[in-house]
């Protein structure tokens, strides 16, 4: 019985010992969990562009993505301001020179891209030495991180992303999976990671056919356009693939595309966000128009409710609450031990309660926000368009612990590496650590 006792004991401690590690790697949208928060302890807390910046580096042309990081190297895109020329740039993490930088693409006549995106701005994703990179429509490539070659490329994938494209790859299993919602095709699609074959490709099974809240037709893109990353999600033991569609959210089976349950909320438009998961509930902001959060229960095969109407009797998918309060847009949401946290587009920050969705702090710390939060070893990180990171204590209580400016200002989200920042402005990428 004590050998037994000594044991679980040691796999315990091994566990705990295992997540209060600093975390090196950074490897896709929002870290290694997809949710913005990091193991890591002993980052900091308070910086200006002289004082504990190890180095900063200028980034050439126009790009939103956040930077990726997997072993000793970072990774980003960037696009010359007109779309014509698409690049990815591969950066020491030790010291900030610039290891690689390849022109991938060159885009005869580049899609349309809003002033407020870019045509660099789906974020990479790193695995197993390779860098997996994509600008929408316009390519999508492999690329050896040792040698720099590119190992395959799809631009074959048609969709006018009316605004730009913003959706970014996640991996697992060997499959890559990304969201095409455009104002013509509105697809999630798996691709083989080793190969760049498309292993499947499920259109939205959402109509488009009501009116938009202001009467013109369901053909305006902007009624169809989204701009979402995917999320992985185990319930009851099998992985669902979490993907927000204009109007809808979807859950799909990661290794087929079938689609298991979907929610529908007509009203919105231009979903921007990664899910975000906690407590046996699935939290998404629902674009612009009438914007919501939704808490939602995962379903079953077959299962669709209205978010706006009860949902039938037996139906095991559930809006367990929603709130019309500082819900973001852009920015994503962050859970951690039964909180949820967000930065809306204008500057307030709120923190629920995951499980019933009670208010427990809503705090105008202003600014315009696109980047995603940071959570990290108690302290939420908010970067603003101004370049100005509010770090706040993580908890039930609002606490402002710093505030500091980078000039540049923050359009992409933040990486962590060991007990360093990585932040992206619109011209630099910074290293800063104690």
């Amino acid at each position: 019985m004590l050998c037994r006792t000594v044991a679980v004991l040691g796999c315990l401690w091994g566990i705990f010992s295992l997540q209060a590690a600093d975390e090196m790697d950074w490897p896709e949208f929002r870290g290694p969990r997809g949710d913005g928060t990091s193991t890591s302890t002993g980052l900091p807390v308070d910086w200006t562009e002289t004082n504990r910046v190890t180095w900063k580096t200028a980034i050439h042309g126009r790009g939103w993505s956040s930077p990726v990081i997997l072993g000793k190297q970072v990774w980003l895109t960037t696009a010359t301001p007109d779309g014509h020329q698409l690049s990815a740039l591969c950066i020491d993490r030790d010291t900030g020179a610039v290891i690689r930088d390849i022109p991938l693409f060159a885009v005869e006549k580049p899609q349309f891209v809003h002033e407020f995106n870019s045509h660099a701005s789906p974020t990479p994703a790193l695995a197993d030495g390779r860098a997996f990179i994509t600008f929408g429509a316009s390519g999508t490539a492999c690329i050896d991180t040792v040698s720099g070659a590119v190992l395959w490329e799809r631009r074959d994938i048609e969709c006018n992303h009316f605004r730009g494209a913003g959706s970014s790859p996640i991996l697992q299993d060997g499959r890559l999976y990304l969201n095409f919602d455009g104002s013509d095709h509105q697809f999630v699609v798996a691709l083989d990671q080793k190969t760049g074959a498309t292993l499947w490709r499920t259109e939205r099974s959402i109509d488009f056919k009501d009116l938009t809240p202001d009467g013109k037709p369901e053909g305006d893109g902007d009624y169809r356009k989204a701009f979402a990353t995917c999320h992985i999600l185990p319930v009851d033991g099998k992985p669902q693939l979490l993907s927000e569609g204009s109007k809808a959210i979807y859950a799909y089976e990661p290794d087929t595309g079938k689609e298991i349950w979907r929610v529908e909320e007509r009203t919105t438009q231009a979903a921007g966000t990664r899910p975000a998961v906690g407590g046996g509930l699935v939290f998404i902001p629902t674009g612009w128009s009438v914007g919501q959060l939704l808490a939602l229960r995962p379903g079953r095969t077959g299962e669709v409710i209205d978010a706006n109407t009860e949902p039938r009797p037996g139906t095991q998918l559930q809006l367990a609450w929603k709130s019309k309060r500082g819900v973001p847009r852009k920015p994503s949401l962050t859970f951690s031990q039964g909180l949820l946290y967000a930065i809306d587009d204008n500057g307030v920050a709120t923190c629920w309660n995951a499980g019933t969705g009670a208010v427990l702090w809503n705090e105008r710390i202003g600014g315009n926000y696109s980047a995603s939060p940071l959570l990290a070893d108690y302290h939420l990180y908010f970067f603003s368009e101004e370049g100005r990171v509010t770090v706040v204590a993580a908890g039930g209580h609002f606490k402002k612990e710093a505030e500091n400016q980078l000039p540049g200002g923050f359009m992409a989200s933040p990486a962590v590496s060991g007990k360093a920042l990585f932040l992206r402005t619109r011209t630099h990428l910074y290293r800063i650590e104690n």
